[in-house]
């Protein structure tokens, strides 16, 4: 038994040894490394420039721009300013997790339990409600229509205007069916035998093995809730109640870069508007970037196997 495993060591070996890079594959992996490192650069360089450009005095951006790759000195003006008492930002920060953590939560619920029946073949009209739901993807009522319905429902200036019209997304839908498509009957079959109701079934023995898809579909429900602001640009009226990328947004759209903060009554010492500019955008967005390396194993394998598998 050793001799054979030594014999086929050495074979493996010598076949090792005949597959040998040619000249052409070393330079195949030199040009694919260098675009990698290029299409990297081409991503990260506009962060860092954003992230750089918040640092910038008011001194430092008269002599040489706004937007530079690493400032001389770093000045956190513009994240005293925008993270000051009293500032707006709090406030949009709170609605904004408020929106992502109950918004969310109704999305995935919403979610499964429409997904999971339709996952079965034997539910009646399974297939028409199917298209139906595809077809939402292709024809909407439009913006006016939609208008005027949450005005009729008393959603105006509401948490909830933002949260029930987007309750399902056509497209996680059909992931998270197509997902529950590929459990092996057998499965549910034995949970039927022992007396589990399809409820019981859906919560204790499917939920616990779908944690791919849930986070997966969890984290594109969140990441939209928390860019969203179109919605609230519409519905919301109340200051007080704006998500924290409509600040943002007010921001980027005015040419100061102010959003109603007097924390600083001197000009000299307020930054300049790029920089308050630049200091929201990283304020607004890395907290939902720090959450994609937590849920990141269950990513890729989410998406694959709810998209290929039917």
């Amino acid at each position: 038994m050793v001799k054979e495993m030594g014999q086929n060591i050495m074979r493996e070996k010598k076949i090792n040894q005949k597959v040998k890079s040619t000249g052409a594959d070393r330079i195949f992996n030199i040009c694919n490394y260098l675009f990698l490192v290029a299409v990297t650069l081409a991503f990260l360089i506009p962060f860092w420039t954003v992230f750089a450009s918040s640092f910038i005095s008011k001194a430092e951006a008269a002599k040489r721009g706004s937007f530079i790759l690493m400032p001389h000195k770093f000045d956190i003006t513009a994240y005293k300013l925008l993270l000051s008492g009293g500032s707006a930002v709090y406030r949009a920060y709170a609605n904004t997790l408020f929106l992502v953590t109950v918004g969310t939560a109704v999305n995935l619920i919403l979610t499964v339990t429409m997904a999971y029946p339709l996952s079965k073949k034997q539910m009646p009209g399974n297939s028409l409600i199917t298209f139906l739901v595809f077809l939402t993807m292709i024809f909407n009522g439009g913006l006016i229509p939609t208008f005027l319905l949450n005005k009729e429902l008393g959603l105006m200036d509401s948490m909830l205007a933002l949260i029930l019209p987007n309750g399902i997304s056509a497209w996680n839908m059909l992931i998270m069916r197509n997902f529950f498509s590929a459990f092996p009957e057998a499965l549910e079959e034995a949970a039927k035998i022992d007396g589990a109701s399809p409820f019981e079934t859906l919560v204790k023995i499917v939920l616990p093995l779908s944690l791919p898809v849930i986070a997966t579909i969890g984290l594109f429900y969140a990441v939209a809730h928390w860019n969203s602001w179109f919605n609230a640009a519409i519905y919301i009226n109340d200051k007080n109640k704006l998500p924290v990328q409509n600040i943002l947004r007010n921001m980027i759209a005015s040419s100061t870069g102010d959003v109603g903060m007097e924390s600083l009554s001197s000009a000299d010492s307020k930054p300049t508007a790029t920089a308050m500019k630049s200091a929201m955008i990283v304020i607004s967005t890395v907290p939902i970037i720090c959450v994609y390396p937590f849920i990141q194993k269950y990513f890729v394998k989410g998406v694959l196997v709810g998209s290929v598998k039917g």
